[in-house]
């Protein structure tokens, strides 16, 4: 062979050495090869074992056992390269994601909202130890690929020196099963002839005469004859023996032995290739885990921990003191603790005092402040007001006799507010004279209170139905569509889609029940106006109406100046839709889709790929809401073709991921 790198280092580190026909010393023990590698021995084997073993190589079928030999060790050196270029994979893979782990996890215990302390730099070493577990990693992963691509050279150049052999070895043994058969041909045409000539010389004729080319002969012509060919076929079979014997001379003593010891020679070196690797990976296996092991637990010296200061991974976790970190983070708040307030004491103001007392014994009525709260006027969705609540009420303190209330006391205003709430009357506990009255917090809503739901408006405070036409898409065609808004599908067929998907495929009849009016008009006058500020991914943008959005859909659809299906193709899609053959029609209605427009196909594909899925709607009654929306309802010549319309939608719903890619 040219090239014996892999050989030569596998030889060198192993430590083994030829034998007689290229076979590895057999030894009785393990030996160390000097680079850590135990070179593995057997028993040695016995004459009558190695007899048999010659005895195969140097028989016909020897070169042929040896090329399956071969190829059994070549197909073990592929398979285990894959292991190793698969399992580098997966180390490698493995180290790079726990070392961009500790990198993350160490960038984010360095976070001030992190606990700090102790805890902070524990875990800092923790991550440190890990990173040294995922370099250990690496360079395991690096090693095994180094390997892979050693293994996988040294098959590679045993099997281009297989195929050489096989082509060199297989020829020479050929050669000679010609000639021998050549041999064996020209044996039996001699022994015929000599049979046929011994008959007509010993008298043994034939019944009739012989003829000849030119003419009958007679029996010496007839003898003449036959011993001229019988010393013809002597002469070319004693010459095909001596090539047969020539040639297989040859293949024994010189091209057999050759091949049988190239074949040897390839076969130890990529068995012993592939022990190497083997060994190699036993050992880089057993040093990732022993670095592994000492990252997580080092060794300790023997001098008492003098010569190691690494702490394994117990001690570093075991350093982590939660109440020293707990106290020492509650402990820097002490500068940010403001000065003690003064005890919170209630001081009643000169203003509310009464101006007399009455005397102990008088006969007084508990007092009962009565406060009552203005509340705000709330809209409906008709804009009325609610009916006003009662204002707030002067409060009124018996001082032993009736009074009209406290002097100077100036009646309330009730002020309205602009936001809407529920009407409330609120009564409060009695108090006595020497207590100051206590106002509750205003309360907006009650348990029974429903939020109206407001008006669609534009950014001008403009109702939807009277926004300007800025941007028009009902009425406009798909071709145009796509050249100003860039879109082949246009984006209220994309809205309403996303709608239905969110909030329609459960709703009974949802193309079928027709929705509001006067929502439907709201919702096209906001796309005319301006397309890109809506979004149906909020219910309240369409009223909480999906049926009004299944109607636009259709409006949509009804609106345009050709149909989506197209004038120009209508005939072909009735006429795909007259064909009874299931197959046939839906190849025709598909090589009539691939014709159409652009907008009209990506438009066509989202709607029925959309559509597939729908549970509640089947694809017959969804080919009859959409057949005449999608054809045009005037477009056929005949009021008939209605059947072939929804017969043509319904074959297309049915196949619509034979006609159309799912992406």
């Amino acid at each position: 062979m040219d090239n014996r790198d892999s050989l030569d280092r596998s030889s060198s580190e192993l430590g083994t050495n030829a034998t007689t026909n290229g076979g590895p010393v057999i030894g009785t023990g393990p030996e160390d090869s000097g680079d850590g590698y135990a070179v593995s021995s057997t028993a040695a084997p016995t004459n009558e074992s190695l007899q048999a073993v010659e005895n195969v190589l140097q028989s016909d079928i020897g070169v042929n056992t040896l090329l399956t030999r071969l190829k059994q060790s070549i197909a073990s050196a592929r398979d285990f390269a894959a292991f190793l270029k698969k399992r580098s994979t997966l180390e490698e893979e493995h180290a790079q994601g726990l070392k961009k782990l500790c990198r993350t996890s160490h960038e984010a215990a360095r976070r001030p909202d992190n606990r700090q302390g102790s805890y902070s730099q524990n875990y800092d070493e923790i991550t440190r130890v890990h990173e040294r577990m995922a370099d250990n990693g690496i360079q395991f992963a690096l090693s095994l690929h180094q390997m892979h691509e050693d293994l996988y050279e040294l098959a590679n150049n045993t099997e281009r020196g297989r195929k050489h052999w096989k082509q060199t070895g297989l020829n020479a043994e050929k050669r000679v099963q010609d000639s021998e058969s050549m041999m064996e041909k020209a044996k039996a045409k001699y022994d015929s002839l000599a049979e046929d000539y011994d008959r007509a010389r010993t008298g043994d004729k034939q019944s009739g005469r012989v003829f000849g080319l030119k003419g009958p002969k007679s029996a010496a012509q007839h003898e003449e004859d036959l011993h001229r060919k019988v010393q013809g076929a002597d002469s070319d079979y004693a010459s095909k023996v001596q090539t047969a014997q020539t040639q297989r001379q040859e293949l024994i003593s010189t091209l057999r032995p050759q091949a049988v010891r190239a074949l040897q020679e390839l076969i130890s070196e990529c068995d012993s290739g592939l022990t190497l690797q083997l060994q190699k990976f036993a050992s880089f296996n057993e040093k990732l885990l022993l670095s592994n092991g000492l990252c997580v637990s080092p060794l300790k010296s023997l001098n008492g921990g003098q010569g190691s200061t690494a702490r394994s991974l117990r001690d570093v976790v075991y350093q982590i003191d939660n109440e020293r970190d707990f106290n020492q983070y509650i402990a820097s708040h002490a500068s940010k603790v403001g000065p003690n307030r003064a005890n919170i004491k209630y001081e009643r103001h000169p203003t509310l005092t009464p101006a007399q007392q009455a005397p102990p014994s008088a006969n007084r009525q508990p007092a009962q402040a009565i406060y009552t709260q203005q509340a705000p006027p709330s809209y409906g969705m008709q804009g009325q007001p609610a009916q006003n609540g009662p204002s707030y009420g002067a409060s009124s303190f018996d001082q032993g006799g009736p009074t009209q209330g406290v002097p100077g006391a100036v009646p309330p205003v009730a002020t309205e507010k602009t936001y809407s709430g529920s009407q409330q009357q609120q009564h409060f506990p009695p108090t006595s004279a020497s207590e100051p009255p206590q106002l509750p917090l205003p309360q907006f809503a009650s348990a029974g209170y429903t939020q109206p739901t407001a008006p669609v408006v534009n950014n001008n405070g403009k109702h939807s139905a009277d926004l300007p036409a800025l941007k028009p898409i009902f009425g406009v065609s798909l071709d145009d569509l796509f050249k100003r808004d860039g879109s082949a599908v246009p984006i209220v067929v994309y809205q309403c889609l996303q709608a239905v998907d969110l909030f329609g495929l459960e709703v009974e009849g949802i193309y079928r029940l027709s929705g509001t009016a006067s929502h439907i008009t709201k919702l096209r006058a906001i796309f005319d106006n301006d397309s890109s500020q809506v979004d149906f991914r909020n219910p309240e943008n369409f009223f909480h109406d999906v049926n009004s959005v299944a109607g636009l859909l259709k409006q949509f659809f009804r609106d345009l100046p050709d149909p989506l299906l197209t004038s120009e193709h209508y005939q072909g899609f009735i006429e795909a839709a007259r064909i009874d053959d299931d197959i046939t029609r839906r190849d025709s209605l598909h090589a009539t889709i691939n014709s159409l427009p652009d907008p009209n196909y990506a438009t066509l594909r989202a709607l029925t790929l959309e559509h597939s899925n729908m549970n509640r709607m089947n694809a017959g009654n969804l080919a009859i809401c959409f057949g005449p929306t999608l054809m045009g309802s005037s477009t056929g010549p005949d009021i008939a073709d209605a059947g072939w319309q929804v017969r043509a939608i319904d074959t297309i719903l049915h196949n619509t991921y034979q006609i159309f890619d799912e992406d």
